[in-house]
């Protein structure tokens, strides 16, 4: 009986005190490459216990990782931007549906996939950005209104093959169907002041160069520049001006900047599933709200969560409510499309 019992006691302190107990954690696949990130891990892990151990590389190749991996991924949470990658995470069905009342009440309905499979964790818009010397704010209206044959060798773009571009266009899709959008992206190839070229980085830096007189890129990426310790940098992005399309009119003319979203789901096979689930819960908590806005420059969103002052000197707008889902819906239809148009 007594060795019984001291059998038993053994067995409760390797429950409550053995290597298990104290492995809580949640392995995370992630593509976003910002050190305001890992310091949200670590905050998390001082709150919880739960140890975050973090994989970072594009998307792509984190998304074909998890599908050589299969059943065996020790992945717990696919966190990555631009709601198309997400879909396509969806469609290779390597993340699986999160019922949660606190990420339902935190993250709008349009900014999640219906079923649960992922969540927006922060918002972007991608705008307008133009030459201050050169253009007037009053020339700018929607985005449809760039292949107006006024911006004839005046508009600098990135290739076909960035997502974000691919999203824009299949928001349009959405907005004004596969016809209209097309014609649209035909009257962009033929504005164009260059083959595309470059990130939005260098885009912001081209015009104000001169190179041309209006781009489209995410608010963050001025944001940073505006911030940056490099004076040139500073001095290129105090050349330019944000513009958000599509405010005001009838119908599409007025739905709103194009909002995207960074956004992270559960794997499909993840082995901590509960932790991931917490982690993501965190993650859309005011303080980690608080820091994508500060330290990324993006917009929240928690709408109660104010942005960053760099960002909210560009001035308040209304962003296109539609489900961004559709933006990976649409994605295939997006590319084919640029493809027909001759955007390269």
């Amino acid at each position: 009986m007594r060795l019984n019992v001291i059998a038993g006691l053994g067995l409760l302190a390797a429950a409550l005190w053995g290597p298990a107990a104290l492995a809580a954690e949640v392995n995370v696949y992630s593509s976003r490459h910002y050190a305001s990130d890992q310091q949200l891990f670590d905050r998390f892990t001082a709150e919880t216990g739960i140890k975050v151990r973090l994989i970072q590389g594009k998307a792509e190749e984190l998304m074909q990782r998890l599908k050589l991996e299969g059943a065996n991924s020790p992945a717990d949470l696919f966190i990555t931007v631009d709601a198309g990658n997400l879909w396509r995470a969806e469609e290779d069905s390597l993340l699986q549906p999160v019922k949660s009342a606190t990420l339902e009440a935190a993250v709008p309905a349009n900014l999640r996939q219906p079923d649960g499979k992922w969540f927006g964790l922060s918002r972007r818009s991608r705008v307008i950005v133009y030459a201050k010397g050169r253009v007037k704010p009053a020339e700018l209206s929607t985005y449809e209104n760039l292949a107006d044959p006024k911006w004839k060798g005046r508009l600098l773009i990135r290739s076909s093959s960035n997502v974000y571009n691919q999203s824009l266009v299949a928001s349009m899709i959405a907005a004004d169907g596969v016809d209209a959008t097309e014609a649209w992206a035909r009257g962009l190839v033929a504005n164009m002041a260059r083959p595309p070229q470059g990130g939005d980085t260098d885009l912001i830096k081209a015009v104000a160069a001169g190179a041309g007189d209006v781009t489209l890129v995410n608010t963050y990426y001025l944001a940073r520049m505006l911030e940056s310790t490099d004076p040139e940098e500073k001095k290129a992005a105090e050349a330019v001006a944000v513009f958000f399309p599509n405010q005001t009119g009838k119908g599409s003319e007025a739905r709103g900047a194009h909002v995207n979203i960074s956004g992270a789901g559960v794997a499909a096979h993840a082995p901590n599933r509960g932790e991931a689930v917490k982690l993501l819960e965190f993650l859309v908590g005011p303080e980690a709200q608080q820091a994508f806005a500060t330290a990324a420059y993006e917009y929240p969103v928690v709408e109660s969560v104010r942005a960053s002052a760099t960002i909210e000197g560009f001035g308040s707008f209304h962003g296109d409510t539609m489900n961004i889902a559709l933006l990976g819906k649409n994605n295939p239809e997006a590319v084919r499309l640029m493809d027909r148009a001759g955007w390269r």
